[in-house]
């Protein structure tokens, strides 16, 4: 393990050591249920409680507005299926074509319930036209949807602008910021939003727990129903060791997000521009202008995805065809296809995704490697 090299943290990073030994006592001393009334149960709430005020902070939103989730999916689920819940006699949605499979597989089911969802496509650079969007919004659109950044091309979208003109409307608005708040600060006040989903095992905390922005005043149905836990929107017993595991490594985050951003930014375009300086059939997919700092999306032209791929695992290093979540499925990345590549093309690109635990020699080891690979699979 000592000798893999992982460029894969785009689909989940290593647990910090200091959020793991914050969430050690929630696991093994204050164990208990935090709905129960005893010592050990209101230990819990206490310890669930300081972790939302932590979060509310750090996004400047308030506490009653955090709703403890299992992750970015059910956030996504929960904006679909939530919001057509209180539809009335709208019946329109608007979302990029280019959204998380959570959404895009939701929006399918909703669809079979008779909801118009229309899909905005991204240009050959992968960013949505704010154009193209309010040429759609109306008076019959009930929800605006837009991610903050793609998961695959890491490139960043207009939601600022795309929302504002979805409040002319009356629409409600909803933005997946599961890979844009590694490394951005996000406001909850400046988005327009009305709800935002996260997932900690992208900032460096554990996997299977996230956290939802609810607007205060925004009336949306529950997500999962029985108990009264999350404000009775979302029953379920509270996973407290990973909520505070989450809520301890958003604050980290924060703490180096200017150095960690710099130096994975260096990283990414070191690696970049040694991959097209030495392989001629290499290209970036996407714009580099706006884009997640260490999102390197790489078409290898004529040259099999999945062989590159399983080659560079047999070499001890960690990359992907596409998203974490397609994993299994031998379709092309719907992102890349949505940006006009063609089929072929889009099996023929790799997701690299660098973190501050990478370095420049890993970049060299990798590049090197990745010559000599091409030269075999040609």
């Amino acid at each position: 393990m000592s000798n893999v090299i992982y460029l894969d943290n785009a689909s989940t990073t290593k647990l910090n050591a200091n959020v793991l030994e914050k969430m050690s006592p929630y696991l093994t001393e204050v164990y208990g249920n935090a709905n129960s009334t005893h010592f050990l149960g209101r230990q819990a709430v206490k310890g669930l409680d300081d972790a939302r005020d932590t979060v509310a902070k750090l996004i400047n939103a308030d506490a009653n507005e955090i709703y403890f989730t299992s992750g970015g999916t059910e956030g996504d689920n929960w904006a679909l299926r939530g919001f057509s819940a209180v539809r009335g006699n709208k019946n329109k949605i608007v979302v990029s074509s280019i959204e998380h499979s959570a959404m895009l597989e939701t929006l399918k089911d909703l669809e079979l319930l008779g909801v118009k969802v229309v899909k905005i496509k991204p240009n050959k650079n992968g960013v949505v036209s704010v154009e193209d969007f309010a040429r759609e919004i109306d008076n019959d659109t009930f929800l605006v949807a837009l991610m903050l950044a793609n998961n695959e091309t890491g490139v960043i979208q207009p939601v600022k602008e795309v929302f504002e003109i979805a409040k002319k409307f009356g629409a409600y608005t909803f933005t997946d910021a599961v890979q844009y708040i590694p490394y951005f600060n996000v406001n909850v006040k400046e988005l327009n939003a009305d709800m935002i989903s996260c997932s900690a095992h992208k900032f460096e905390g554990p996997k299977g727990v996230g956290f939802t922005y609810i607007k205060n005043g925004v009336k949306i149905g529950s997500i999962i129903t029985g108990g009264h836990q999350e404000r009775a929107r979302r029953a379920g017993t509270s996973n407290v060791a990973g909520v505070i595991g989450l809520a301890t490594a958003l604050k980290l985050s924060r703490e180096t997000l200017e150095t960690d951003y710099n130096y994975v930014l260096s990283l990414r375009n070191a690696f970049i521009e040694k991959t097209l300086k030495n392989i001629d059939i290499a290209s970036v997919n996407g714009t580099l202008d706006n884009r997640l700092p260490g999102n390197a999306n790489i078409l290898f032209k004529g040259i099999s995805g999945e062989a590159l791929l399983f080659n560079l695992d047999l070499n001890g290093v960690c990359a992907s065809l596409g998203a974490a979540c397609s994993a299994g499925s031998i379709d092309p990345s719907k992102t890349l296809i949505e940006m006009g590549l063609s089929e072929k093309d889009a099996k023929s690109s790799i997701r690299f995704t660098f973190s501050r635990h990478n370095t420049f020699e890993e970049v060299d080891k990798v590049v090197n490697l990745l010559v000599s690979l091409v030269e075999k699979l040609k």
